[in-house]
C-alpha cells in the first residue's frame, strides 16, 4: 500500500483525492493546510485518517510515503525541498518550479536522497493522449510537420485570485501555457528556436503567442486569460491530420483524417477526473523503487522549464 499525503487543499487537490480513492493499492492517509477547519473538512469529505493545520506536520507524518503538493506555484520549490528533507517522495503540481534553477535544485536533492520526484504533468498518462502518441508513432499521419494547440479561458484582470497575482506566480503561461508547450515536446522534442510575444497586465501575462521551430517542422502555441479558446490540438502530418478534441490536455476523443478526407473518430475515455492514471504511475514507480518516471522524467521537466525560462525572457516576464 502506497500512503499519500496532500498539502494545499484547493480545487485540484479535491479532484486528486477523488481519483485517488478509485485506485487500487493506494490510500490517502494525511492532509495538511494552514487552516485547521479546511484540513478537517477535507479529511471528513475523503475519509482521511490524519489532518494537520500545517504543511510541516503533514510532511513529518510517519504514515505517509509520498506527498502531493497542490499549492500555488511559488511555493512548489520550498515545499518540495522540505518534503524531500523529511524523507518523503513527492509528486509536485506543474509547474514544478518558478524557473530551471529551482527545478534543478529539487532534482539534485531527490537524487541525493534517493527519493521519487515527479512533476504532475498528468497529460502524459491520459489514455486519449497515449492513444494519440501511439497513432503517431505507428505512422498514422506520416511525419509530423506542424502542431497547433491553444488553451484559454477568461479571467477578470481585477480579480484577486492566484491567476492574476504576480506574487503567487500568476499569468497564463505557467498555469495553462505549458500544456501546449509540453504537447509539442512530446511530439517533436526540444525546439531549435522559440519566438514569443505576450500581453502583460499588472506584471503578469494575459496572453502568450509562441512559435516553435524544428528544422522542417513547427508549432504554433497559445495561452490566454482574455477569452475562451478552443482548447484543441491539431497535429498535421504528411499523410493526414490528428485532432485532439477539447480539452486536448486530457482528451477523450480523437479524429484521424487522411489525405483523402476520410475521417475516423475514436473515443478514449479516462477514469475519474483524469488524475487516476497519474496516481497509478506514481504507485507503480514507488513499488518498483524508481526515483523518477520514465514517462515524465527529470530531463523532461528540465527541458520544459528551460523553454519556460526562454519564453519569459522574450516577453519580459520576471518573478521575484
Amino acid at each position: 500500500m502506497v500512503r499519500f499525503g496532500i498539502i494545499g487543499l484547493g480545487k485540484i487537490a479535491h479532484k486528486f483525492a477523488h481519483d485517488l480513492a478509485m485506485v487500487d493499492g493506494v490510500e490517502l492517509r494525511a492532509v495538511g493546510s494552514r487552516s485547521l477547519d479546511k484540513s478537517s473538512a477535507f479529511a471528513k469529505a475523503y475519509n482521511v485518517k490524519h489532518h494537520h493545520d500545517s504543511y510541516e506536520d503533514c510532511m513529518k507524518n510517519e504514515e505517509v510515503d509520498v506527498i502531493y503538493i497542490a499549492t500555488p506555484h511559488v511555493f512548489h520549490h520550498s515545499l518540495t525541498i522540505q518534503c524531500l528533507e523529511a524523507g518523503k517522495a513527492v509528486i509536485c503540481e506543474k509547474p514544478m518550479g518558478m524557473n530551471s534553477k529551482q527545478v534543478q535544485e529539487m532534482i539534485s536533492l531527490a537524487r541525493e536522497k534517493n527519493l521519487f520526484l515527479m512533476e504532475g504533468l498528468w497529460t502524459r498518462f491520459i489514455p486519449g493522449v497515449k492513444k494519440a502518441l501511439e497513432l503517431i508513432n505507428k505512422g498514422a499521419i506520416g511525419k509530423v510537420k506542424h502542431v497547433k494547440a491553444d488553451f484559454g479561458f477568461y479571467v477578470n484582470p481585477q480579480s484577486e485570485g492566484r491567476l492574476t497575482q504576480k506574487n503567487l506566480g500568476g499569468g497564463s503561461l505557467l498555469d495553462i501555457g505549458l500544456y501546449p508547450m509540453y504537447l509539442c515536446n512530446l511530439l517533436l522534442g526540444k525546439p531549435d528556436q522559440i519566438f514569443a510575444k505576450a500581453e502583460i497586465v499588472n506584471g503578469v501575462d494575459r496572453r502568450v503567442n509562441m512559435i516553435y521551430k524544428y528544422g522542417d517542422a513547427s508549432g504554433t502555441l497559445y495561452s490566454s486569460f482574455e477569452h475562451k479558446a478552443t482548447v484543441e490540438a491539431i497535429i498535421q502530418g504528411t499523410d493526414g491530420i490528428l485532432k485532439m478534441h477539447e480539452p486536448f490536455h486530457h482528451c477523450s476523443r480523437l479524429t484521424l483524417t487522411d489525405n483523402h478526407g476520410e475521417a475516423q473518430e475514436m473515443n478514449v475515455p479516462h477514469q475519474g477526473e483524469g488524475y487516476y492514471h497519474e496516481i497509478e504511475e506514481v504507485r507503480d514507480c514507488i513499488h518498483q523503487g524508481k526515483v523518477q518516471s520514465d514517462k515524465v522524467s527529470w530531463d523532461d521537466s528540465l527541458a520544459l522549464h528551460a523553454q519556460l525560462d526562454e519564453v519569459r525572457n522574450q516577453i519580459g516576464l520576471f518573478y521575484e
